[in-house]
């Protein structure tokens, strides 16, 4: 049995139900099955006892310190268990010395246990480096960040990473009528609770067993009365127990760029139902407005540009209002802009101009201005043909000359292509006058 429980001691009852929930064996964990069973590498790392060390990434509530909590229960190895958001390197790397100490002198390995791994900084996970490469100890980090992005290259490489889902709806009810037995048996209580509000939880919870089992207890806890033992949650209750509860997002974690890469996408697609539902989604959990309006102003530039120019100048006003008024009076202004971007007819032209003179430059970095084009504001510069041969446009009674512009090596290329709707279907027109007249 291991040595140390810091993050996982839940005997008393004074702890959090989430925490007296979690089981100490695997057969009491619900859901991931792909990850814990029969056949899976973390199975057959508890059933042997041989550990190598891993991520566990998951949303809030998946259960990656519940499993972290099983493997300490399941072996004889030293366990320490540390939370990166209180702890930091200095406490870790005691850690490791007294770990290598331990296989030292009594060939005994040490599974450390960092939740919310992802807080380290760069340096500070350098640090675990040298002692996962030679097994002083075997680490399980947890975190609800993409370790792609939140872990550095070289310790990732050194462990597998688990991919947490959310919990299922059978999984959740599973967990709320074990957690409603618990709750009962504890205090003697007879808890009356309909299927109604029991789903709603549930719903509400959107995977996240934690967050079930607070909704659950803090609803017991107000509808209890006196020493009375017969406990019965109206809806009234679950109203009151979600009080001020903000949506499952979080500005620093992947949800973050999920939400706001679900609008952009949402608007490209011309869906304003789904785009209006993650800005209002972002804006409740209290995303930074200016942060939501720049994606917009993006998008009105990046999948919209000249196939409707009011959409820049839309997004703009909603950033300018936001400035202006501040929040939550500026939001219908925000969805203003979204409704109007994902309404808007798309065009990618001017992205794909942009490409192409970008890889002609990349691949001709040195061609030089035309002389024709140069000014010459001095007499050398006259001598030297700066500006000769310049036609001016406005000499012509259409304002058009046939004269070349782009640099020699680059003559009749075509970087901008208008599409053939929206605006740009007469940009197009436009576009086809001009190259009659210069012919």
């Amino acid at each position: 049995m291991n040595e140390e429980l810091s993050l996982f001691n839940n005997d008393s009852k004074n702890m959090p139900l989430a925490e007296r929930m979690r089981p100490k064996e695997i057969s009491g964990f619900v859901g991931q099955d792909d990850i814990i069973g029969e056949g899976s590498i973390i199975k057959k790392m508890i059933e042997s006892g041989s550990f190598s060390s891993f991520i566990l990434w998951g949303p809030p509530g998946s259960g990656k310190t519940t499993l972290a909590r099983i493997i300490f229960n399941s072996t004889k190895a030293y366990c320490k268990s540390i939370s990166a958001v209180t702890q930091g390197i200095k406490e870790t790397k005691e850690i490791m010395v007294e770990a290598r100490k331990n296989l030292k002198l009594y060939g005994k390995e040490t599974i450390l246990f960092v939740d919310e791994i992802h807080r380290f900084n760069k340096a500070q996970q350098d640090a675990f480096l040298p002692y996962v490469e030679n097994g002083t100890i075997i680490l399980i980090g947890a975190t609800t960040e993409n370790p792609s992005f939140s872990i550095i290259s070289p310790l990732l490489s050194r462990m597998r990473v688990f991919t947490l889902n959310k919990l299922s709806v059978e999984n959740l009810s599973a967990l709320l009528e074990n957690a409603l037995t618990l709750l009962q048996t504890e205090n003697k209580l007879s808890i009356e609770i309909n299927d109604l509000l029991k789903d709603q939880i549930v719903k509400i919870s959107s995977g996240d067993a934690r967050r079930a089992y607070g909704i659950l207890e803090i609803a017991v806890n107000l509808a209890k009365q006196g020493d009375e033992k017969n406990v019965i949650i109206t809806e009234e209750i679950i109203k009151k127990a979600l009080l001020g509860r903000l949506p499952s997002y979080d500005k620093k974690d992947d949800y973050h760029y999920d939400y706001i890469s679900a609008l952009h996408k949402s608007m490209r697609n011309s869906d304003p139902d789904a785009a209006v539902y993650y800005t209002v989604k972002m804006l409740e959990a209290g995303e930074d407005p200016l942060y939501i309006i720049r994606r917009v102003i993006q998008h009105s530039s990046e999948d919209i540009g000249l196939a409707d120019p009011n959409a820049l100048t839309l997004s703009i006003a909603a950033r300018d209002t936001v400035l202006a008024l501040g929040m939550p009076e500026a939001k219908l202004s925000i969805l203003q802009a979204v409704v109007y971007n994902a309404l808007a007819p798309k065009s990618n032209s001017l992205l794909e101009a942009y490409n192409l003179a970008k890889k002609d430059i990349e691949e001709n970095p040195d061609i030089t201005v035309p002389l024709h084009l140069r000014n010459a504001p001095t007499k050398l510069m006259k001598e030297l043909g700066y500006g000769a041969e310049y036609q001016y446009a406005h000499n012509e009674k259409v304002p058009v000359t046939d004269m070349k512009c782009l640099p020699e090596e680059l003559q009749d290329r075509i970087y901008y292509k208008p599409k053939d709707f929206g605006f740009e279907k007469k940009l197009k027109e436009v576009l086809e006058k001009i190259k009659k007249i210069k012919k």
